[in-house]
């Protein structure tokens, strides 16, 4: 078992960008694809990656957070709780117990699932599988039991699979991506209220008449409603009230400061630099798909589609999606500071609201006006369940001996602001931990209900030839 684990935990640490191209490769020639255009299309969909980190991890990362920072020090907005983000998120959750055996246990898990009919979904992206060991890490702790976390970890890929499963249709309609599901324990932990707000908003009068499409703003504004120019309005605005002059110029605390004309430009950016890397991935992933979905419907009749499951990055280049995340940056330390009992200030993840949005697009039907609503909830709830998580978090923090820069307090947005991971990570503290047995029921339940779906799904599809 030291053996596997080991293997595994080498293997991930190569990075999505070469992890992804060697899994992807070994699918496609498992499902019959020729050696050669197997490898090209794996390379093609690591290549999107990397240019999907730059950009993000650059101009959203690092950019976009510099002018957050300096609106928050301009100012003065203080809250207790830090954002450290998502990496020291995964490196936390990828750290402990839970996190050691994920890979293998989730792979297992998933080949399970697929053969008793209980997903579609063949999870490829391993990377994100730390966002089961993030819940299972957190479980441990408040139940003071590794057994529990392992449990909780499952439950929460199970739920996760399942959603994917649901959604990958919207995907496919919305996303412009076949035979593609994303199975993201972040995204997908949003869905529940995305449908929710969708059900709400059209049974309000007047509300439910009112439609953003952002596609159809160039055609009506011309020039003026293109991604890019939007984009850049944007940036222009968050980089004035980031306090930048027209010029570079030198902060109070001697620190440069850039011109925020760069904030506007490196926005623009964002919204066409981040489409082009997603639609390079999605040139890699379609024979790869293509390949899957023939041997599927040749060998197994009964089983309806079957999806490959990846990051949610693949759907971060919609332009509905980009401009909501941006619109909604300034809102979220809005939130932050408003919202009574809060104490986390959005900072690092800033740049994950996208991913956050990324099943939240196809639901609303890229009604970029249900989106804002929806990503203004969605960012609240986060904001407490986040606050909530943060003593567990620092606690798994200081596990892994992970060093917290003189921090009192930590947490983050992804997954610290998870409802699916507060849901279980909460029942599960119930009765001494024997509230696992909750949500490991709804997890069942889950499965079974989404057999009978997937089972209805292929006799549909067996009648239809």
């Amino acid at each position: 078992m030291d053996t596997v684990v080991s293997f595994f935990t080498s293997v991930s640490s190569l990075g999505v960008s070469v992890v992804m191209p060697i899994v992807l490769t070994i699918i496609g020639l498992a499902f019959g694809g020729k050696f050669g255009k197997s490898l090209k299309a794996a390379l093609t969909v690591g290549i999107g990656f990397i240019g999907l980190n730059l950009v993000i991890n650059q101009l959203m990362g690092t950019d976009l957070a510099g002018a957050v920072t300096a609106m928050v020090h301009r100012f003065g907005l203080t809250l207790s709780v830090i954002d450290v983000g998502w990496p020291a998120a995964s490196a936390i959750a990828m750290g402990s117990i839970v996190g050691t055996i994920i890979i293998p246990l989730s792979l297992l898990v998933n080949v399970v699932m697929l053969l008793t009919n209980t997903t579609q979904t063949a999870d490829v992206d391993i990377w994100n599988y730390w966002h089961f060991a993030f819940t299972g890490a957190l479980v441990a702790i408040v139940t003071n039991n590794v057994a529990f976390g392992i449990v909780a970890a499952i439950i929460n890929e199970v739920v996760v699979l399942v959603i994917g499963d649901v959604t990958a249709p919207l995907v496919e309609k919305s996303l412009g991506l076949p035979g593609v599901s994303i199975p993201h324990g972040f995204a997908g932990a949003y869905v529940p209220i995305a449908f929710a707000m969708d059900w709400l908003i059209d049974r309000i009068p007047g509300i439910n008449k009112i439609t953003i499409n952002v596609e159809s703003m160039q055609k009506r504004f011309g020039v003026f409603g293109d991604p890019v120019l939007l984009g850049s309005l944007i940036g222009l605005v968050i980089g004035i009230l980031a306090g930048y002059g027209f010029l570079p110029s030198l902060g109070a605390d001697g620190k440069p400061l850039p011109s925020f004309l760069a904030c506007a430009v490196a926005m623009g950016a964002v919204m066409v630099l981040i489409p082009k890397m997603a639609a390079l991935l999605m040139e890699g992933l379609l024979p790869i798909s293509d390949a899957a979905s023939a041997f599927i419907q040749k060998h197994f009749q009964s089983r309806g589609k079957i999806y490959i499951g990846l990051d949610s990055a693949v759907g971060t280049g919609h332009p509905v999606t980009l401009t909501m995340a941006l619109i909604l940056v300034p809102f979220a330390i809005a939130l932050s500071l408003a919202l009574p009992g809060n104490k986390v200030m959005p900072l690092v993840d800033l740049a994950c609201i996208p991913y956050m949005l990324v099943l939240v697009t196809p639901i609303v039907r890229q009604n970029a006006f249900r989106g804002i609503l929806t990503g203004i909830v969605v960012l609240a709830v986060g904001l407490y369940i986040a606050t909530d998580l943060s003593p567990l978090i620092t606690t798994a923090a200081q596990n892994v001996s992970f060093d917290m820069n003189g921090a009192a307090a930590i947490s983050s947005i992804c997954d610290g602001a998870n409802p699916l991971t507060w849901v279980i990570v909460r029942l599960a503290a119930l009765f001494n931990g024997v509230g696992i047995v909750i949500p490991a029921a709804g997890a069942l339940a889950l499965a079974w209900w989404n057999r009978m779906r997937i089972r209805k799904e292929a006799q549909e599809l067996n009648c239809a030839k």
